[in-house]
């Protein structure tokens, strides 16, 4: 008999689902009023997410910046030999100056080579630096500082 009793009990469930999706919609009207103040809610949380990057940012911009310090052995300066005092004038500079106003003259004699823009295609000065008639620009640092002192 126990069986008996939980057939129609389980007819009696289905039989009140219907009624439950009736009711369904007028429970989403409240649901929605619940829900206005959650996301009423959001927008304070995001404020507070805010304000913790603006701690980070403020703690940031309280260290002093250190200033880099240029390495030594690029500001000594050095003495261009003859071949390359022709191209970039005979006054002791640094090498970073000297890579400078190398490519100052490359530039302004429109040596850079049209398809490949990191190759140098060497005119008659060039020439006797580099000793070939074309160089890469990685090649050209490595030519120009041979022929420092």
């Amino acid at each position: 008999m126990a069986t008996a009793k939980k057939a129609p009990a389980k007819k009696a469930a289905a039989k009140k689902a219907p009624a439950a999706k009736k009711a369904a919609p007028a429970k989403k009207a409240p649901a929605a009023k619940k829900a206005a103040p959650a996301k009423k809610a959001a927008p304070a949380k995001k404020a507070a997410a805010k304000k913790a990057p603006a701690k980070k940012a403020a703690a940031k911009a309280a260290k002093p910046k250190v200033k880099r310090t240029p390495n030594a052995a690029f500001m000594k300066a050095m003495t261009p030999t003859p071949a390359l005092a022709a191209v970039i004038g005979d006054k002791p500079m640094p090498r970073t100056e000297v890579t400078k106003k190398v490519w100052e003259y490359i530039k302004k004699n429109k040596l850079q080579d049209a398809v490949n823009k990191r190759m140098i295609n060497a005119d008659a000065k060039l020439k006797e630096i580099f000793k070939k008639a074309q160089v890469s620009m990685f090649e050209m640092t490595k030519l120009i500082s041979n022929q420092l002192k």
